[in-house]
């Protein structure tokens, strides 16, 4: 058989079977193509000159990284033409017209070594703690509304980045927008949830408009701060135009930021390799991981529920003692005259302007217990939804994966099955010779399609192994919830019990031999 080299271009048509061994033992498993650093390697096994080597490199072309068949073999011949003693230059291949030379490069087999392969920890593992994600920004966001007449029209947001040092204006349609492009963009990370625009119906009878404002300020400050905490959002330019443009349309900005490059299926280097990277049992990992992490997300649930009780009560509490105390200053305050039966032996008249002053102590009361509410509203629950945020995402990544790349994948291998059917019938009962290359045609795309799918795929099993280990990094955040509960507690008892102390001595006015009261521990 022959191989055509003309102008130093080689045409595959047929080539010697050690060049199709050497190719199938280097390329990569996921692709048709070979890597530089892979070829780079072979090189260093040809023995030949430092001068040699650079020459051959030269005239071997490559692509983002990467060799196609074509070009592999033209540098195999290159490095044999060298390591016969001749200069290696594409125009000497011409001469070769039976069969090109064959390298010294070692068995096909033994080659396989020279396949890149990572440190797996290099690429899936990501080196993250609670405490380094923490630090890469705080980000506050305010609520600056505007009214116009006597309704609110729209609410306006300051949203301060500490990293950038920056304050900004965003409306809730800016966040909409940026939310939108960053699905776009990270479709196989966990993009947090935006909360509503508007109240859901039914909403008004249990929440004011004041509480449905103040509670989506609240999400939308969870949602900035993990986005800009996230390893992969927090270095995008996307995220730093949303954190530092002041111009007056941050939407035209965004979109055209979004523009500037694809998905990060397009954009991320190892996108079409990362089979190579991923453990023989993802998926049994994934589905480990996904239980795992579900039933932690339901205890957290739980936990949230009681603590928002919790800060619920207080606040009730608050009420409670404040109604106590304008109930004491009420009957205190009773000018009606005392009956003459009751007037000789009864002490109630003096009682009686002893509990005027009361609703004072009692006001200092509710108020603590108003704090104490607050505390455990901002500290306790607002962690705990912090962390519920990030939770739900992944579920809501995981269901995208199941419900998008991978449906998808099973869609594709079904159509081109029925085509597959098609063609073989087609062929049998020899059907118009258009009709059978349309669907020959239609076959090769879909083909080309479900490679595609197949390598997103496990780009997205690849993005949920590292999302994965961003939950763990997360975890220890159960620490600093905790601390921030007993804190708030302590606290919260400390304060009250000082109160209680104070309005102690004042009450002994009231009972007769300490009569109804202890003394103090």
């Amino acid at each position: 058989m022959t191989v055509r080299a003309m102008a130093g271009e080689i045409n595959e048509g047929s080539v010697p079977a050690y060049y199709r061994e050497v190719y199938e033992a280097i390329r990569c498993r996921t692709d048709e193509r070979v890597q530089v650093e892979v070829f780079e390697r072979l090189l260093q096994r040809a023995g030949l000159s430092k001068t040699a080597l650079s020459q051959i490199a030269e005239h071997v072309d490559s692509t983002d990284g990467f060799l196609t068949k074509l070009s592999l073999y033209k540098g195999l011949a290159l490095i044999a033409v060298a390591q016969q003693g001749k200069q290696p230059s594409p125009k000497l291949l011409e001469n070769y017209i039976q069969e090109l030379p064959k390298p010294q490069l070692g068995e096909p087999r033994e080659l396989n070594a020279l396949r890149m392969q990572p440190a797996q920890n290099d690429v899936l593992t990501i080196s993250e703690t609670l405490e380094k994600l923490l630090a890469k920004d705080t980000v506050q966001v305010e609520l600056i509304p505007e009214k116009k007449g006597l309704f609110l029209k729209h609410v306006e947001y300051q949203v301060t980045s500490q990293r950038y040092k920056i304050s900004v204006y965003r409306r809730y349609s800016d966040f909409d927008i940026f939310h939108e492009l960053l699905l776009q963009k990270f479709a196989y990370r966990v993009v947090p949830a935006l909360p509503p625009k508007r109240m859901l119906k039914g909403v008004l009878t249990s929440v004011s408009e004041h509480e449905f404002i103040e509670g989506r300020r609240r999400a939308l400050g969870r949602f900035i701060n993990l986005v800009a905490r996230h390893p992969l959002f927090s270095e995008d330019e996307l995220v730093k135009t949303f954190l530092t443009f002041s111009g007056s349309d941050v939407q035209t900005r965004l979109r055209d930021t979004c523009k500037k490059s694809g998905d990060e299926f397009m954009t991320n280097r190892i996108a079409t390799q990362v089979k190579e990277y991923l453990p023989a049992d993802i998926q049994a990992q994934f589905s480990t991981s996904r239980e795992l992490i579900k039933n932690i997300h339901n205890s957290f649930q739980r936990l949230r529920d009681r603590a928002e009780k919790m800060a619920e009560r207080s606040k009730e509490n608050a009420t409670d003692l404040l109604q106590f105390g304008r109930e004491l200053s009420a009957l205190g305050s009773d000018a009606s005259a005392l009956p003459s039966l009751a007037s000789s032996h009864s002490s109630w008249g003096t009682l009686r302007q002893s509990l005027k002053s009361l609703s004072v102590e009692f006001a200092v009361l509710s108020d603590k217990a108003t704090q104490q509410g607050r505390r455990e509203e901002d500290d306790v629950v607002e962690k705990l939804n912090f962390f519920l945020d990030l939770l739900q995402s992944y579920r809501d990544l995981c269901e995208r994966h199941e419900k998008g790349v991978l449906h998808e994948h099973q869609r594709a291998l079904h159509k081109y099955s029925v085509m597959k059917r098609q063609m073989m019938s087609a062929t049998v009962q020899s059907k118009e010779q258009a009709s059978v290359e349309q669907l020959e045609s239609r076959i090769v795309q879909q083909e080309s399609a479900i490679q595609t799918m197949e390598l997103r795929n496990y780009f997205s099993l690849f993005c949920l192994h590292q999302e994965t280990q961003l939950i763990f990094s997360y975890l220890p955040i159960t620490s600093h919830i905790l601390g921030a509960f007993v804190n708030s507690q302590v606290q919260g008892h400390r304060e009250m019990g000082e109160v209680w102390n104070e309005l102690h001595p004042k009450l002994g006015c009231l009972f007769g031999s300490n009569n109804g009261l202890k003394p103090p521990i």
